[in-house]
């Protein structure tokens, strides 16, 4: 035998390059299972992005509606107690997705010289049910 014979001969090893059919199939199932579950995770962000958004501006609007009720004096008829506005009517906000209503309390006993103003906004979406944010200060007479 000559040296030329017996390296033009294939061995099994010079053959086993790559993957083979079966390999790159479970690849492909792995990569499509991992691609799938990372792709249901953008919805469940997205709506919490959402969210985030309508809190944010419920507590804007319920901290507008404070800093213009500090200032005023204690007979201002703004701060006369009870709910403003009157009854179930509510102030609407933005595009009618936020509704606004505040409520003055005047204490009693030792803290006679402070009403207690507490703001509630309503808000709905992101498709969940009606929540609300409520913020609350004290005037001093």
């Amino acid at each position: 035998m000559s040296l030329r014979t017996l390296s033009s001969r294939p061995s099994r090893d010079v053959h086993e390059h790559g993957m083979s059919l079966v390999e790159l199939m479970i690849a492909l199932v792995v990569l499509a299972v991992g691609l799938l579950a990372v792709g249901r995770m953008f919805p469940t962000g997205a709506r919490s992005q959402e969210q985030d958004q309508l809190i944010t501006s419920a507590n804007y609007y319920s901290q507008e509606k404070l800093e213009s009720l500090t200032g005023r004096t204690w007979a201002d008829p703004l701060l006369t107690d009870g709910r403003h506005p009157a009854g179930t009517a509510t102030e609407s906000l933005g595009s009618g997705q936020w509704t606004r209503f505040y409520v003055v309390t005047t204490l009693t006993g030792k803290l006679d010289n402070l009403k207690k103003v507490d703001v509630t906004v309503n808000y709905q979406g992101a498709g969940r049910a009606s929540r609300s944010v409520t913020a609350t200060t004290y005037v001093r007479r």
